[in-house]
């Protein structure tokens, strides 16, 4: 499926999703809708069912990327080797290519992480870009400081793949592809030789790619679990983010959702949760209404799994909610 004529103005992204997070990639479109135009929203379907039900539901400002459109030898090497989650990030640094490969007057493209929600444009961010003049925008984790004592930043790396702009350019190519190849190297959920997925790479661009890559600096616009409660702390009780990401977000069952987890996140967070879950209400009645079920994610049920949620519970921070889906 390919993109109609663009119009002037029109602000690409690009995200990718498997079925088991179709609602949480479709309360991304929402934002979009809301806080986003004009602008046009590409997908990789992660597997045949998320294709087939985003067909169906026929999105307004979408465009759907088959993955078996995009795979290549090499790409179908390292799928042998991966997780489903660990080929997502895997296929990440190759995304925006998709898209400039799709449509040669897309001028440049977001990636989006599925779980991102916007609550105000994201103009905002794309400008601080655009006065940059470089080539490549990245975003901080800007972890709470207490995060950042417990090592977060340390495993996890400085960086978040959660928003990334690249425009097209020879230079932004040059960066696009340094990362393309480090991931079809190495790319898995482990920390290993100052390596974590596709993520900790971004922790060397602003050495290897210093003139090309600017670093967002406004941290306080760009929330999550890991920052909420110490940006909440810095504005004295008020957030106002561009977006948030609602990292750990699960439906976990059609009566229980999980939050967040990992994390503590404090009190002005609630309402952007509340939100979250008033649009996640209308998407599940649409996709209700649609007659394509509702997925789950449920908890993992073995020793391990039940005691990794007791941890969270009861010493880092974990929040779930009863729910009527």
């Amino acid at each position: 499926m390919h993109s109609n004529n663009p119009v002037a103005g029109v602000e690409h992204f690009v995200t990718l999703f498997d079925n088991n997070f179709l609602p949480i990639g479709l309360c991304l479109h929402s934002s979009l809708l809301e806080h986003g135009q004009p602008f046009h929203l590409w997908i990789l379907c992660m597997d045949e069912l998320v294709e087939q039900n985003l067909r169906c539901l026929a999105l307004p400002h979408v465009s759907l990327i088959s993955l078996r459109e995009v795979e290549d030898a090499r790409l179908l090497a390292a799928k042998q080797t991966r997780s489903r989650g660990e080929y997502c990030w895997t296929l990440t640094p190759f995304t925006p290519q998709f898209v400039f490969d799709r449509d040669t007057q897309v001028q440049r493209v977001t990636y989006l992480d599925a779980d991102l929600f916007f609550f105000a444009s994201p103009k905002l961010l794309l400008d601080e870009f655009e006065h940059s003049g470089k080539h490549v925008l990245i975003t901080e984790h800007a972890y709470d400081p207490r995060y950042e004592r417990f090592g977060r930043a340390k495993r996890g790396g400085r960086f978040c793949v959660q928003f990334m702009t690249f425009r097209r350019s020879s230079d932004s190519t040059k960066v696009m592809h340094w990362w393309q190849e480090r991931c079809l190297e190495w790319c898995y959920a482990r920390v290993e030789d100052g390596k974590f997925g596709d993520q900790k790479y971004l922790d060397q661009w602003p050495i290897l790619f210093g003139p090309e890559v600017h670093i967002l600096m406004q941290k306080e616009k760009t929330l999550a679990p890991w920052n909420v409660a110490y940006y909440e702390k810095l504005g004295h009780g008020q957030v106002a983010p561009v977006f948030y990401h609602f990292h750990g977000f699960r439906v976990l069952s059609h009566n229980e959702l999980l939050l967040y987890s990992g994390y503590r996140v404090g009190n002005a967070a609630n309402r952007l949760y509340e939100i979250y879950i008033n649009v996640l209400d209308r998407t599940i009645a649409e996709l209700k209404q649609a007659n394509i079920a509702i997925p789950c994610l449920p908890r993992r049920d073995d020793l391990i799994g039940r005691l990794t949620t007791l941890k969270r519970q009861w010493i880092d921070g974990e929040k779930s909610l009863a729910y009527q889906s």
